[in-house]
């Protein structure tokens, strides 16, 4: 082989190991989905003990309302330097009565979620904005004064 078919196999090559490099790296975060599992949930069969015994225990509970249970899974994929991006979303609700049996088993995907757009780079707040000089000086003569409370003569 000549030279130039050396290099033009390398520069392949090169081009295709830095090609693998930019593969999206997936990552799963949350409860782990196993479809036979999370359909084995019968309403009116099931109770929390059974439901905690199949799926393990829940991603997060209700607090108000109904009691309910939630299994949270995501799976994103993430390429260097950029935002890891969701690319699959899976919540498992289990509801259930005052005693503890299945009422109902619902699932939604990532048409549900709500994604939100920060407003700038500031949080805005109420009340007046004060300069760095402001801040360092503004209590000068403050202390102490007459009237002020904790000053002289009280």
């Amino acid at each position: 082989m000549n030279r130039s078919k050396i290099l033009g196999l390398t520069a392949v090559i090169v081009a295709g190991v830095a090609a693998a490099g930019c593969q999206p790296i997936r990552e799963s975060r949350g409860y782990i989905v196993d479809p036979v599992l999370t359909e084995a949930i019968q309403p009116g069969i099931d109770n929390q003990t059974s439901v905690a015994g199949t799926l393990g225990r829940p991603t997060f509970t209700s607090q108000f309302g109904e009691p309910t249970w939630y299994y949270v899974s995501s799976t994103s994929g993430r390429r260097p330097l950029v935002r890891p991006r969701i690319n699959q979303h899976q919540v498992l609700a289990i509801k259930f009565d005052a005693a503890g049996n299945v009422v109902a088993a619902e699932r939604s995907g990532i048409e549900k979620v709500a994604y939100l757009q920060p407003d700038g780079d500031k949080t805005p707040t109420l009340g007046r904005e004060r300069t760095f000089l402001e801040d360092l000086f503004g209590n000068i003569g403050a202390v102490g004064a007459p009237g002020a409370a904790g000053g002289p003569g009280q």
